[in-house]
């Protein structure tokens, strides 16, 4: 469960609120809302920039020294800010994206995970349907409008990296979808992809992913046909980049 980012009238954002006040207020809604005694996980939506993460990770502590939580996450935050929360408390898991068109995550914050033997959640696996190979320019009305990512000319170079991608999918047998989680899965045993699905027919089609076995072969192929950093635009608008702990 998530915590801390702000909302206005119309859904705008109003930025982050990780005041240790905050955290309890927040939980003690949550837990009323749901109908439970506790939640496994919690964590900041996003870094607040004007509390130190000691003091927001501290709150999350007591809260799961009175029982009320069970695990200390986090979300979007660099290698630093990991360090410093798991010195206040051990973190169970970081959520982050990563995916074949956002790798970030490999430069620091992963051997960081690694190191000190936290979990990752990968969100975006298939960078928001990019890699679905299903999404073509002008098919729905919704926030991928203004992701830099989709935009004209970025959308074009993104969707030849697909179709190299689908290449190698159609040869090993099996969809860009299924090679694209198969692929963030395949890159640590402490990585979970995940998969959001709108439909039982996306669902379908990506959990046959788990049955999907990369070789090196095959991973050396799918590095030529997508290369770190291949990806053109952003994968946030400009006004979300700031809230994030890296890059694309």
């Amino acid at each position: 469960m998530k915590f801390g980012q702000q909302v206005g009238p119309g859904m705008r954002f109003a930025g982050q609120d990780s005041r240790p006040a905050s955290v309890r207020n927040f939980l003690s809604y949550s837990l009323t809302r749901l109908g439970v005694d506790y939640v496994d996980i919690y964590r900041p939506a996003r870094l607040d920039r004007s509390v130190p993460i000691e003091d927001t990770i501290g709150a999350i502590k007591e809260l799961i020294d009175a029982g009320y939580v069970r695990y200390v996450g986090l979300s979007e935050v660099d290698a630093e800010t990991v360090r410093r929360a798991h010195a206040v408390h051990p973190v169970a898991d970081l959520q982050i994206e990563y995916s074949l068109l956002s790798r970030a995550v490999e430069a620091e914050v992963l051997p960081a995970l690694r190191e000190l033997g936290i979990g990752l959640t990968a969100y975006g696996v298939l960078s928001r349907g990019l890699l679905s190979g299903n999404w073509v320019p002008g098919r729905a009305a919704d926030g991928r409008n203004h992701s830099p990512r989709f935009l004209a000319e970025n959308a074009s170079h993104n969707l030849a990296l697909v179709e190299a991608l689908r290449r190698v999918a159609d040869a090993k047998g099996c969809t860009v979808a299924q090679l694209a989680i198969a692929w963030v899965a395949a890159q640590d045993p402490s990585i979970v992809p995940l998969v959001g699905a709108r439909t039982r027919q996306r669902l379908a089609e990506a959990l046959p992913a788990l049955d999907v076995e990369l070789s090196a072969g095959d991973l050396e192929e799918i590095e030529a046909a997508v290369p770190k950093g291949a990806a053109r635009g952003d994968r946030y608008p400009a006004a979300f980049m700031s809230s994030l702990g890296v890059g694309n």
